[in-house]
């Protein structure tokens, strides 16, 4: 996709008037005080916004994302995941059947499209072309849409006892035990560290929301099934957030990635405000205060109108160099 259609399509989605994609992505995160950190139950993000999505669907009344331009309407694994886990997490609070048909049919879409990729793998392909810095060519899959979905998956079979959202979620698991080499979505660095890429591209770029929530969904799928495995693999990409929060603090910002340039992809405000929200949740899930410290530092950025336009003039940059 050429970079005059990469700014037609994001002028499009920013300026012209309507749903398109970015009214999905961008709600307001907000941590759920009501999640339980020691058993599956509510989500530990609320989703709520993403739940009550106002935009297009399908016949079967699944979620439809507008990328307008070339991309238009598609279905986005990750978004179909996320509108389950909102609508799930009211229905906990709500035992309303409306909710529960909607979290069940997000899961019944998730096991309905796993695919396998070359390397034999089960994985959500995004069925359409993604103009990261590196294009991402359809199909395309994510650590971030393997992680959220089995979030989805466990906890449909801990409401239903059905079999079958149970399998597709340890079939999705094996992923995270494979390099990206091998057609996974793990990567370790030559530090030793552990990454879970949510795109993945040569060299890897690390980034950090995708890698939080997918950690989340190992997180999970360790409280549904005991997995040793799943432990370990949690244990090890905390580990690797807590060694490496200092490289994605500018000390006015954080980054959103780390993109091996010259200048560096600060996070937009939003994602700066969902780094926020997931550095608490990882408090509350391991006890260990450098996340909350972390937490509490990035939140005094957003107060400060001088480190806002900075970080704004910083993204802006980045776009116009790299995209």
């Amino acid at each position: 996709m050429s970079r005059l259609q990469y700014y037609r399509r994001i002028f499009s989605a920013y300026l012209v008037p309507g749903n398109s994609h970015l009214t999905f992505w961008h709600d307001t995160p907000r941590e759920n005080l009501n999640a339980s950190i020691r058993q599956l139950g509510e989500y530990y993000m609320l989703f709520a916004e993403k739940a009550d999505y106002r935009g297009h669907y399908d016949s079967a009344g699944i979620p439809m994302l507008d990328y307008c331009g070339k991309i238009g309407l598609r279905h986005n694994p990750i978004a179909i995941a996320q509108w389950g886990l909102g609508n799930y997490t009211l229905f906990c609070r709500t035992q309303n059947d409306e909710r529960k048909t909607k979290f069940l049919a997000a899961s019944d879409w998730l096991c309905e499209h796993l695919e396998t990729n070359s390397h034999g793998l089960w994985v959500w392909n995004h069925h359409f072309d993604w103009e990261y810095r590196s294009p991402l060519k359809a199909p395309w899959y994510s650590a971030l849409a393997q992680g959220q979905g089995i979030s989805l998956l466990v906890r449909a079979y801990r409401k239903t006892g059905a079999n079958a959202y149970l399998e597709a979620a340890e079939r999705v698991f094996k992923s995270f035990l494979k390099s990206t080499h091998e057609g996974g979505v793990a990567f370790r660095d030559d530090r030793g560290n552990l990454w879970f890429e949510e795109y993945i591209v040569s060299p890897p770029t690390h980034i950090l929301n995708g890698f939080i929530w997918a950690a989340w969904g190992i997180y999970d799928y360790f409280l549904a099934t005991q997995s040793q495995s799943a432990r370990d693999l949690f244990e090890q990409a905390v580990t690797t957030l807590r060694a490496n929060l200092d490289r994605y603090d500018l000390g006015f910002w954080s980054l959103y990635e780390k993109s091996n340039t010259v200048l560096p992809m600060v996070a937009s405000p939003f994602y700066h405000r969902l780094h926020v929200v997931q550095l608490r949740v990882m408090h509350r899930m391991t006890g260990d205060e450098v996340f909350a410290r972390y937490a509490d530092k990035w939140e005094t950025y957003t107060r400060s109108r001088a480190k806002r336009t900075r970080a704004l003039c910083y993204k802006s940059a980045f776009k116009l160099c790299y995209y």
